[in-house]
């Protein structure tokens, strides 16, 4: 049996399968180590992928090399494009799964990737030398050496579940909880912390009655996340449903709230306040009737049925009673209750921008471990993760993503220079550059920095460039065309818009809402030939760029002087005690997180305009 690695990957949740493959891919030889190899990238909680911000990094972990957005495609059982009515700084995909399909399919990956070798086991020690990894030690005392270490635990860590009054270990479902590794890293300094999450009961789908629901289908023509997978078709989808809880069943839910571990003390983590449980919801906001619930299938071939919010760690009892209220839900059947679960995490100051520990060299954290919720946030850490393992000890430099690259850029930049004491969530709000970080042009803004580091094959970069000159003819066609008057003012008064007295180009016409390539063309036997050429996605991702060229612009020219901070270095180690015109608490965080750059510097909490005036003096700038 082989001891020796380039790099270890503990857990193989979405952050150590997208940490491994990067890795693996990327050269390095990589040992994924997982408490249950049934369980590689299984889908905890609800069976679906992206939503608002989150389709937007499913879509930026595609277009770097990553595999979360093939697999999602490949186990996709209903597709809606979000925030369609918006702006398309605001539009998300977002699939439902199969819970099943998709775990395989990620398992099947990662086993085709020669570099990963698999152990099952539970890693209960880090060993170190010199403040820098060496390895790991399993519960079977079997040891194995490696050059760096990604622990990627998510809520395993002396994992805690509860339901009513009973509580016992788990990291899971009837899975146990890791022990070992928080006591490894607190020995060698690291602070650690408690947060909570929850999951809703499943139940029995044949025992719903759906026509009392609001039937919720897919979009008639499913996208998909991948740009890369043009040959998965997603047909016959599976329709989701919407009901709503009532009166009567948040007075049941109050009857447990005695023996509710969230309200008698009994837990102590923090949990997600955009995700509260049921129990939370009817406590924080008693003056509403009812609270929507999604009524969500868990795969293509299964009756078991995902109750999106009703995430609950009331007692099965309370739980059962309070759902046979609910309309359509008057007969139903339960499979398991819901349940809420307390782990460890390590507030994500202590790391690096690459996610690289400060206190041991080559130790790495991704996804819950740094206090993050949800797969997308994990999965889009653990592939930063495995890229900067393998780039360390290789000796290249680690690739830092700025918040106008990428909302992962954004993500991790808030944790490790803010910090969190609850689960992070990915929100669009949190980016200050919305219409540069789309889901559109994911591919344009990260494609070259994939196909650059060795992660995004040669074949798929072309698949991108070629999608580029197609666009830019289209561009290019919209700014040279003046379409007849006779033959464009009809279509502008079709549609209440102010006809024109002179030829103007189409791109020009384009800048008007509710006007469209399609809608220009589509009666002109000239231009319909000639779009007939182009993608569904080249013609929409030409438009956008059209209309929207002047705000594109802008957020760039702001991007750019924001950025002007990020090319002072601050060399490490530097004390920040020594300069007494900084404020205490700019120097206590500064000396804290240790940022490599004034612009870093500049978006710590505490660290004020006039400090980061008063380190421009210091640096001569």
């Amino acid at each position: 049996m082989k001891k020796e690695y380039d790099i270890i990957v503990v857990g193989a949740g979405h952050a150590g399968c997208e940490s491994a493959h990067a890795a693996a891919k990327m050269g390095s030889k990589v040992l994924l180590i997982t408490m249950n190899m049934e369980t590689i990238a299984k889908m905890s909680c609800n069976p679906a992928m992206g939503g608002v911000a989150k389709g937007q990094i499913v879509r930026e972990i595609d277009a770097l090399g990553g595999m979360s957005g093939l697999v999602t495609d490949q186990s996709t059982i209903q597709f809606r494009m979000l925030n369609r009515s918006k702006g398309p700084a605001m539009w998300s995909p977002r699939a439902q799964c199969d819970r099943m399909v998709f775990s395989w399919k990620w398992r099947l990956l990662l086993e085709k990737n020669k570099n990963v070798d698999f152990w099952q086991d539970n890693v209960s020690e880090i060993l170190t030398s010199n403040n820098k990894i060496i390895g790991i030690k399993t519960t079977l005392g079997i040891i194995f050496h490696s050059k760096a270490v990604v622990i990627t635990s998510g809520t395993f860590l002396n994992g805690l579940i509860h339901i009513g009054k009973k509580n016992f270990g788990g990291g899971r479902a009837s899975e146990s909880a890791s022990f070992g590794i928080t006591q490894s890293l607190t020995l060698l300094g690291f602070e650690s912390g408690r947060m909570k999450t929850g999951t809703p009961p499943r139940i029995d789908g044949r025992s719903l009655d759906y026509s009392k629901m609001e039937e919720q289908k897919g979009d008639d023509n499913p996208g998909r996340f991948s740009y890369w997978s043009n040959e998965v078709k997603i047909e016959d989808q599976k329709s989701c449903y919407i009901t709503y809880t009532n009166q009567q069943t948040h007075e049941i839910l109050r009857e447990g709230f005695a023996d509710s571990p969230m309200f008698n003390g009994t837990i102590q983590g923090i949990g997600p306040r955009y995700c509260p449980s049921i129990e939370d919801k009817i406590n924080r906001f008693a003056e509403r009737e009812r609270h929507q619930i999604f009524v969500e299938p868990e795969g293509r071939d299964t009756i078991e049925i995902y109750v999106n919010g009703f995430s609950t760690s009331l007692s099965e009892e309370i739980q059962y009673k309070a759902l046979q209220k609910i309309a359509g839900f008057e007969n139903v059947r339960m499979f398991r209750p819901g349940y809420a679960i307390e782990y460890d995490y390590f507030p994500p100051t202590q790391l690096r921008s690459s996610l690289e520990t400060k206190l041991v060299e080559n130790l790495y954290f991704a996804g819950q471990i740094n206090g993050t919720t949800g797969y997308e946030e994990a999965a889009c850490q653990g592939l930063m993760a495995g890229i900067n393992a393998h780039n360390k000890i290789k000796d290249i430099d680690p690739l830092i993503l700025s918040r106008e690259e990428a909302y992962i850029g954004v993500l991790i930049d808030d944790l490790i220079n803010k910090g969190t004491d609850e689960p992070y969530r990915m929100f669009t709000s949190r980016a200050e550059y919305r219409i540069l970080l789309r889901q559109d042009n994911a591919d344009q803004r990260l494609s070259g920095i994939g196909h650059k580091i060795g992660l995004l094959s040669k074949e798929n970069f072309n698949t991108y460039l070629s999608k580029e000159k197609q666009i830019e003819k289209l561009i290019d066609f919209s700014k040279k065309t003046k379409p007849d008057l006779d033959y464009l003012n009809p279509l502008l008064q079709a549609i209440k818009s102010s006809t024109v007295p002179e030829k103007i180009t189409l791109n020009k016409i384009l800048l008007r809402p509710h006007i469209s390539f399609n809608y220009l063309t589509e009666n002109h036997s000239e231009y319909s030939n000639f779009i007939q050429n182009y993608t569904a996605e080249e013609i929409e991702e030409a438009e956008i760029q059209i209309k929207y060229a002047s705000y594109i612009e802008k957020e760039r020219e702001m991007a750019m002087k924001i950025n002007s901070l990020e090319h002072i270095i601050i060399k490490d180690p530097f004390d920040y005690h020594s300069i007494f015109a900084l404020s205490k608490e700019s120097r206590e965080k500064l000396s804290m997180i240790k940022p490599r750059t004034i612009g870093q510097a500049s978006r710590i909490s505490g660290v004020s305009p006039a400090d980061i005036s008063i380190l421009l003096v210091h640096f001569g700038r």
